[in-house]
């Protein structure tokens, strides 16, 4: 099935960003990953690479936020920060701290594709928007709770790349810990 095809290049894709970055990720990886045919990479994206990664990062940075939304369904953004914190953690301990956020490899390496750039910059924006929105919700005022969202999302990005350099869970912990007292406190 072609759609099958595409979908899993685009997983590939995103997988293989996380352990190796956009630069160290080439088509035939993706293709050997994925066990897509050689010739589906140019008929399901004309662009190549480029267009690749950025589907790639769009696909990602959706699945993140559609867990962000889930995890606020009982409307409670500390259980939320929680999720986001044990998730990375999971990633962590899967790989062996060899995968970081997809999302964030695209924003540093990818700068020779702006579109990719631009769809790791949504992304940040839709996890920030999710976030304040629920912060909202709980009496937050606005500005306070867009910077706390933002502060959120940096933190715990920064301390995914702390875990994996230090190849411990230590500064994850240290960081969702402290969000989650400033998030309680803004409540």
């Amino acid at each position: 099935m072609a759609s099958d095809a595409r979908d899993r290049m685009i997983a590939s894709t995103t997988a293989l960003i996380r352990e190796r970055g956009v630069e160290a990720t080439s088509l035939s990886d993706v293709l050997a990953h994925s066990g897509a045919p050689r010739g589906s990479i140019y008929h399901h994206f004309p662009g190549g690479k480029a267009q690749l990664v950025e589907e790639a990062t769009r696909a990602a940075g959706g699945m993140f936020a559609a867990g962000m939304v889930a995890a606020l369904e009982a409307d409670d953004p500390l259980a939320a920060l929680r999720a986001f914190a044990d998730g990375w953690r999971a990633v962590l301990r899967e790989s062996d701290f060899a995968a970081g956020c997809p999302i964030a490899a695209v924003a540093v390496e990818g700068t020779n594709n702006v579109a990719a750039c631009d769809a790791a910059g949504e992304a940040f924006t839709d996890w920030q928007e999710v976030l304040a929105a629920a912060l909202r919700r709980r009496g937050v005022q606005e500005a306070r709770a867009a910077s706390l969202a933002t502060l959120a999302v940096a933190a715990i990005e920064g301390a995914v790349i702390l875990a994996r350099a230090q190849r411990s869970e230590a500064p994850l912990e240290r960081v969702a810990d402290e969000l989650l007292r400033v998030a309680e406190a803004a409540m």
